[in-house]
């Protein structure tokens, strides 16, 4: 194999930093995974220590190195991933955060996003980012640092402090402070990012006082965002990639034409639709963000986003107890009783799309003294099914291109289980596809910068070496399908906070 024919894939996640390392073929050779600490300061609150995070990405990208047998030398290019939403702020000359690291999670700015609303702005908001007023989102967390630190807002003025995403702190950092940028995908998801003008918007950073001269330079997800110091890793290395993570999924599945869609199904599930160049203005409460940015062209998408989809699997596990290891939730489900209709509303952390509504709580709907572990599985596992298909219905209403024809593609660790699957395209009444490679958001990173530094291919071959492993079909009797999601639907208005 040639000189610098390999790519390194950085996947900075929510709770671990991965690093893949992928050959000419688009193949795994190595691989280097860190967990870190979660931060709780307070109820609601999550934070990440930002040297931790970039002291497990340098230690996992030298570690899949290692695994694989090969030198920093080797490797044409670096793409990166990361958790989106979660933002940092840093001394310019020194590179040092003022603060932990916000996550996406945390919940501290929802009063300021009250007031907001209250100001009647979130329209604004909404037709300018296609976003909503949510403590999800970056802008918020940008502001309360600059209110809450000391002396933060006079040096952010004075130009002293830089703040963004995960990605451009590593860029920074990696670059040894030469580059202070970010891609359309990351900047989407901050709350003052034009997503039709493709640009920050200044009335937008106006009202919530966030100086514009403290963000990343925003390009395109495969370009050149510098060069990687020496000391890392033993040889410089081109940084030719960058996507949010849900973005990184949807090129990873090689979804590229309009009306294709994936999901991936973590801790949370994370729907996108291809909606090409049409930026669609959801009547449905969904977000309209940018699927990705390729050669100055943007591509836009509808996305959903469910806050508890693997989660529910994990309550079941350490909460009540029901099952020792989440790979039996699907077994356990398939054993429930059919006549017993028990619905999980797991809005643990309240409900994301079509609903947001961050106060309403968790419920279970239809126990009997006959209900346990089995049935309490598969109302967990249903729960995903039913939150999916409600994206899929405000999908199809907000625009025409999300038709009935429609093939789910699908990647996440919840994936592995069929019957999960099987169940998710009989509620769906849809298909359900899983590919050969479940690495995709990792892949889709490493081909931004694969394609970028000439050694994968362009779009439309890398879109052929897609390979499916299994097609689940819809097998449910449609009275049932509908008796089903009309329990769900009632269980849902039930839970809501408005009520």
């Amino acid at each position: 194999m040639e000189m610098s024919s390999f790519i390194l894939a950085i996947d900075q996640g929510t709770t671990s930093s991965r690093a893949i390392l992928f050959d000419r073929e688009m193949k795994v050779v190595g691989s280097g995974q860190k967990e870190f600490i979660q931060h709780y300061p307070a109820s609601g609150w999550v934070e990440h220590d930002p040297e931790e995070i970039w002291a497990s990405v340098v230690a996992t990208a030298k570690a899949a190195l290692k695994s694989a047998g090969r030198d920093a030398s080797e490797v044409a290019a670096i793409g990166i991933t990361n958790q989106r939403e979660t933002v940092i702020i840093w001394d310019r000359t020194t590179g040092r955060p003022i603060h932990n690291a916000i996550v996406w999670q945390d919940r501290r700015t929802a009063p300021q996003c009250q007031k907001l609303k209250k100001q009647g702005l979130e329209k604004k908001f909404t037709r300018k980012t296609g976003l909503l007023l949510d403590p999800y989102f970056s802008g918020t967390k940008i502001a309360w640092m600059l209110d809450k630190v000391k002396g933060a807002r006079k040096r952010a003025e004075k130009g002293e402090l830089l703040a963004g995403t995960i990605d451009s702190f590593l860029i920074w950092r990696l670059t040894g402070g030469k580059v202070h940028a970010t891609d359309a995908t990351n900047a989407s998801r901050t709350l003052v990012y034009n997503i039709e003008k493709n640009a920050w918007d200044d009335e937008l950073l106006g009202i919530l006082g966030i100086p514009g001269r403290m963000l990343p330079q925003v390009k395109d997800c495969a370009d050149d965002y510098g060069i990687t110091e020496k000391s890392l890793f033993g040889a410089e290395i081109k940084i030719l990639g960058v996507a949010g993570d849900q973005h990184a999924a949807t090129i990873g599945q090689a979804c590229f034409e309009p009306g294709m869609m994936k999901s991936t199904y973590g801790t949370g599930c994370f729907a996108l639709l291809n909606t090409g160049s049409d930026l669609v203005r959801s009547k449905n409460r969904l977000l309209t963000t940018i699927a990705y940015r390729l050669n100055g062209k943007t591509t836009y998408a509808l996305e959903g986003s469910i806050f508890i989809a693997g989660a529910a699997v994990q309550w079941l596990r350490d909460g009540i107890k029901v099952i020792g290891k989440a790979e039996q939730s699907g077994e356990l489900a398939a054993s429930a009783d059919p006549s017993q209709e028990v619905y999980l509303v797991p809005a643990f952390v309240g409900l994301g799309a079509p609903h947001w509504d961050a106060e309403a709580r968790g419920a279970i709907f239809g126990l009997t003294r006959n209900s346990g572990p089995a049935e309490f599985a598969r109302a967990a596992l249903e729960s995903v099914a039913f939150q999916t298909r409600d994206l899929l219905d405000a999908m199809r209403k907000d625009w025409k291109g999300a038709s009935a024809k429609t093939v789910l593609r699908v990647d996440g660790g919840m994936v592995a289980s069929d019957w999960t699957m099987q169940r998710l395209a009989d509620i769906l009444d849809a298909p359900v596809d899983r590919p050969t490679i479940l690495e995709t958001t990792a892949l889709g990173a490493a081909w931004l910068a694969g394609s970028k530094a000439g050694v994968w291919p362009k779009t439309r071959e890398f879109s052929k070496s897609w390979a499916l492993e299994r097609r689940f079909r819809p097998d449910m009797d449609a009275s049932v399908r509908s008796a089903k999601l009309s329990g769900w639907r009632h269980a849902v208005r039930r839970t809501l906070s408005t009520l």
